[in-house]
C-alpha cells in the first residue's frame, strides 16, 4: 500500500535507460503499430521504473513522448484475463482524457487488452458498460472517476498501476480534493504510482506524498536528477494589450501564490486595479505606503488572504513570503540584476517555482541582454487565447459543482429540486443566460480566486482613464 508519509528519494542513482531492442515483442508490435523505431528519452528513462516496479515523478513537458512512456509498459503488466481495472490513468482535462485512450486504443490493438476513457458532461451509461465488459485500462478525469468509484459501478480491488498526467494542470484546475478521496477507494495492497509532470510546485509534491512510496526523481529537462528548481519563461505580447494578456495568463498559470512585480508606483496601481476589476484578489505595496499599511496587507498576504501581491523592487526589500509558486514580471526590470532578485524569490525551500515575464517590443531585447548574461535558458509560451481559458475555466467550474454535488446529503438534494423547474426556464430561455453566466462566474472567483480587495476611488479613477485609452488605442489598430 501506498505511503503518505514517505520521503521523496533525491539523490539516487537513476535506473540505467532501455533501448529499442530490449523491449519484449508484445511492446515492439505495439511501438511498430504506432509507426515507432526508436525510443523518445522520457521512455527509454521510464520503462525500466515500470519493470522494475519502482515509484517514480518524471519531469517532462508535453509533446515529449510521454503517453508512450506510461501505455507500453502497461502492455507488458496487465493480464487481459482479468476483467477489472489494472491500470488507471488520471489527467486534468476529458480532451487529454480522450487523447490518451485513443493512443491507448492504438497500442492495444489486437490484443485482448481493453481501455476506456472516463470523464464529466456525458453519459454514465457507455462507461458502466465497458466496466462491466472489463476495461483494464481506466483513463479519466479525477471528478467523474470518483462518481464511480462512489456508486460502485468502478472498484479498484486489482489495481496495479496508477498513473497521474499532467499533475501539475490537475492540482492547478482544483482536483486535489478529489484526488484525496480516490486515495480512500486504493486497494490495501502495494500500487506502483508514477507521475508526470512538466513542473514539480509545492502543491504536487504534495499530492506525490499522498500517493507514491519513495518516489524517486527522474527529470528530463537536464542531466541531473531533480526537481527543486526555477523555471523561467516568457510571453512576448502587444505592449497596449499586457493588461488583458496578464489576465488570460493568470488563468491558465493559476498560481498559488505570485508576486507581480514593475517598474514604477504608477504602474503598481494600475495592475492592482486591473487585477480587482477583473475579480482577482490582489493588493498592492508601493514606497507611499506608511508602515502601518504595509503590515496590514502582508499580514493579509500571510493569512493567504491576498493571492497575487503587485510591487515595485524597493517596495518588495525585506519581504520574505513562503511558498511562492510564481514571480511574475510585467516588464522586465531596469537593471539587469534586479532579475536575478525577482527570480529568486521563488523555487525556495525544496520546492519548484515559475518566473515569467512579459515582454514587448525593445523589451525582448532587455529580456535577451539578461539570458546572456546570466547564462539562463528562457522557454518561450504563447499567450492563452480566449477560447482556451474560457475551456480551462469552464472545466474547473464543472469539476467543482460535481464535487460540491457530491458532499450534498439527502436532505439537501431533496431542498435543490424546488430549483430544477427555475433551472429548466433559465437554460430554455436566451434572456437569462447572462443571469446563469453571473452565477457561474461568481461560484468560480469564489472558489479559486478568493473575491477582489475593495478598490481605492482615486486608484479606480485613474485606472478606468488608462482602460479606455487602451480601448480607444485597440480600435485603432
Amino acid at each position: 500500500m501506498t505511503n503518505s508519509n514517505a520521503n521523496t528519494q533525491q539523490g539516487i542513482e537513476p535506473l540505467p535507460a532501455v533501448e529499442f531492442d530490449d523491449l519484449s515483442e508484445a511492446m515492439k508490435a505495439a511501438a511498430i503499430r504506432m509507426g515507432w523505431t526508436d525510443l523518445m528519452p522520457v521512455q527509454a528513462r521510464s520503462f525500466p521504473y515500470f519493470r522494475e516496479e519502482r515509484d517514480v515523478m518524471v519531469q517532462s513537458r508535453t509533446g515529449s513522448g510521454k503517453t508512450g512512456a506510461f501505455l507500453l509498459p502497461m502492455i507488458e503488466r496487465v493480464n487481459p484475463k482479468i476483467a477489472a481495472c489494472q491500470a488507471m490513468v488520471l489527467v486534468p482535462t476529458r480532451e487529454l482524457a480522450n487523447q490518451v485512450h485513443e493512443e491507448a486504443a492504438k497500442l492495444t490493438a489486437g490484443s485482448k487488452i481493453n481501455a476506456v476513457a472516463v470523464y464529466g458532461g456525458v453519459s454514465y451509461e457507455p462507461q458502466n458498460e465497458a466496466f462491466k465488459k472489463g476495461a483494464h485500462i481506466v483513463v479519466g478525469t479525477p471528478g467523474r472517476i470518483l462518481d464511480h468509484l462512489m456508486r460502485r459501478s468502478l472498484t479498484l480491488d486489482r489495481l496495479d498501476m496508477l498513473v497521474f498526467d499532467e499533475a501539475d494542470r490537475m492540482m492547478s484546475m482544483g482536483f486535489y480534493p478529489d484526488m484525496k478521496r480516490i486515495r480512500g477507494f486504493l486497494p490495501k495492497h502495494e500500487v506502483n504510482a508514477y507521475m508526470f509532470s512538466a513542473t514539480y510546485p509545492s502543491g504536487v509534491i504534495s499530492l506525490a506524498r499522498q500517493f507514491m512510496y519513495e518516489p524517486e526523481f527522474l527529470s528530463l529537462s537536464h542531466d541531473s536528477v531533480h526537481v527543486a528548481e526555477v523555471e523561467h519563461a516568457f510571453y512576448n505580447v502587444p505592449a497596449m494589450e499586457k493588461d488583458r494578456c496578464l489576465i488570460r495568463i493568470l488563468e491558465v498559470e493559476n498560481p498559488e501564490s505570485a508576486i507581480i512585480f514593475c517598474n514604477r508606483k504608477a504602474r503598481v496601481d494600475y495592475v492592482t486595479t486591473v487585477l480587482q476589476r477583473f475579480g482577482y484578489n490582489a493588493d498592492r505595496i508601493t514606497s507611499d505606503l506608511t508602515q502601518s499599511q504595509r503590515e496590514k496587507v502582508l499580514e493579509r498576504v500571510h493569512a493567504r488572504k491576498v493571492k497575487y501581491l503587485v510591487a515595485t523592487d524597493v517596495a518588495a526589500r525585506g519581504i520574505d513570503i513562503s511558498n511562492l509558486s510564481h514571480v511574475i514580471q510585467y516588464e522586465p526590470p531596469d537593471d539587469h540584476e534586479s532579475y536575478v532578485h525577482r527570480a529568486g524569490r521563488t523555487g525556495r525551500a525544496g520546492a519548484g517555482g515559475v518566473a515569467i515575464t512579459l515582454t514587448s517590443g525593445i523589451e525582448e531585447a532587455a529580456l535577451g541582454q539578461i539570458r546572456k548574461l546570466f547564462k539562463i535558458n528562457f522557454e518561450e509560451r504563447t499567450v492563452p487565447t480566449e477560447e482556451e481559458v474560457e475551456a480551462i475555466v469552464s472545466q474547473r467550474t464543472a469539476a467543482l459543482l460535481e464535487a460540491r454535488f457530491r458532499q450534498r446529503n439527502t436532505l439537501e438534494i431533496e431542498r435543490l429540486q424546488r430549483f430544477r423547474s427555475l433551472a429548466r426556464e433559465l437554460v430554455e430561455s436566451a434572456d437569462s443566460e447572462q443571469l446563469l453566466a453571473m452565477l457561474l462566474d461568481d461560484v468560480y472567483h469564489t472558489e479559486f480566486h478568493g473575491g477582489a480587495e475593495p478598490i481605492d476611488p482615486a486608484q479606480a479613477a485613474e485606472t478606468k482613464a488608462h482602460i479606455e485609452a487602451s480601448k480607444k488605442h485597440r480600435k485603432k489598430s
